[in-house]
């Protein structure tokens, strides 16, 4: 304990406390992230039979005129993104955010992140906020990180995520974004999206990816650049609990997920008052988001399966060589490689 008498022991007092501030600011995301929609869904629900139905009422209806939002580049209010909290989310890791080439302002980008991981860590570290000051680093590039559309339906939660920057995922919100008429805008896309959740297994690095094409036929549509993105350690933040692909468990996994468009997992980290206890605080491992060279693609309004299919290989290259420069400083054995699903 700190003693006020003995100015050495000041330090690790202020240490104590900032331990604490990263601790909890990650809690907040991770129940954010896992309660938050659930939670406010519920409450409006049951207000609408209690005396305070005319709350619910009103957001209801505030709920279906601003409906389309999410499809029409969202609102984002940028003192959100730069809040303190997430640099203490930062810290906690920590995260890092690796810059090996220049983003020219002057054209458009698809960014691809992976992998998905369990919670997204280091992607929403990156591109949802401004953490690692990726505006400083890249400057004259907006991003516009995207989710699922179900999400910005849900209440409250949809108001939280929009306010963030996020936008809906689906063809005419990216559409939207990308035919804005100043350039240097950016949509951030996890590829491998809720499935590439299944294979969040620690050590491992396998990308739901080859059957994956969407992006790339967006980018041909409005001559966006591609970027390939990976964060090492997103795998190791949480243990995971991984089924044989031919179990029941995992049929039932990938049933939840194309019905309700999310894939439950079942994973564990550390209590967050023991290191050594159960919880659903993650491990604090480092994390490194290693943002690539771009990849100039052409417009082509109706591309072809074969113009697709090229720029899809040319990004898988690209994304194979960024992991294989980078894996060993980022602490991944020489002998592992990308797997492609």
């Amino acid at each position: 304990p700190w003693n006020p008498t003995g100015g050495g022991e000041r330090p690790t007092m202020r240490t104590t406390q900032k331990q604490w501030l990263e601790a909890l600011s990650v809690s907040y995301y991770v129940f954010t992230f896992l309660f938050m929609g659930l939670f406010f869904s519920l409450l409006v629900l049951f207000l609408l039979f209690t005396s305070f139905w005319s709350i619910s009422v009103l957001y209801l209806v505030w709920l279906f005129l601003d409906w389309d939002t999410p499809n029409q580049g969202g609102r984002c209010f940028e003192c959100n993104r730069s809040c303190t909290i997430w640099k203490h989310l930062k810290d906690y890791f920590p995260i890092k955010l690796v810059k090996t080439a220049e983003l020219p302002p002057d054209r458009n980008y698809v960014v691809g992140c992976h992998p998905h991981g369990i919670m997204c860590m280091g992607t929403f570290c990156n591109f949802v906020t401004e953490a690692n000051n990726f505006s400083k680093q890249f400057p004259g590039i907006q991003t516009s990180p995207v989710t699922l559309a179900f999400l910005l339906h849900l209440p409250v939660y949809r108001d939280y995520l929009m306010y963030l920057g996020l936008c809906s995922v689906n063809r005419r919100s990216l559409d939207f974004i990308l035919s804005k008429p100043q350039p240097g805008q950016a949509v951030a896309i996890v590829v491998g999206g809720a499935h590439e959740s299944l294979f969040a297994i620690p050590g491992m690095h396998c990308l739901v990816l080859r059957n994956r094409k969407g992006f790339v036929r967006l980018a041909l549509r409005h001559g966006a650049s591609l970027v390939p993105v990976y964060s090492f350690g997103e795998n190791d933040i949480f243990n995971f609990k991984a089924f044989p692909t031919n179990s029941w468990q995992y049929l039932c996994q990938i049933t939840i997920k194309k019905i309700m468009k999310f894939s439950p997992c079942i994973f564990w980290g550390r209590g967050l008052f023991s290191a050594d206890s159960w919880g659903l605080l993650p491990f604090a491992k480092p994390i490194t988001t290693v943002v690539g060279r771009p990849i100039p693609v052409p417009q082509r309004l109706n591309p072809t399966e074969e113009e697709v299919d090229h720029y899809h290989m040319l990004y898988m290259e690209a994304l194979e060589q960024l992991f294989e420069e980078h894996k060993e400083s980022c602490g991944v054995p020489a002998s592992t490689h990308l797997i492609f699903k």
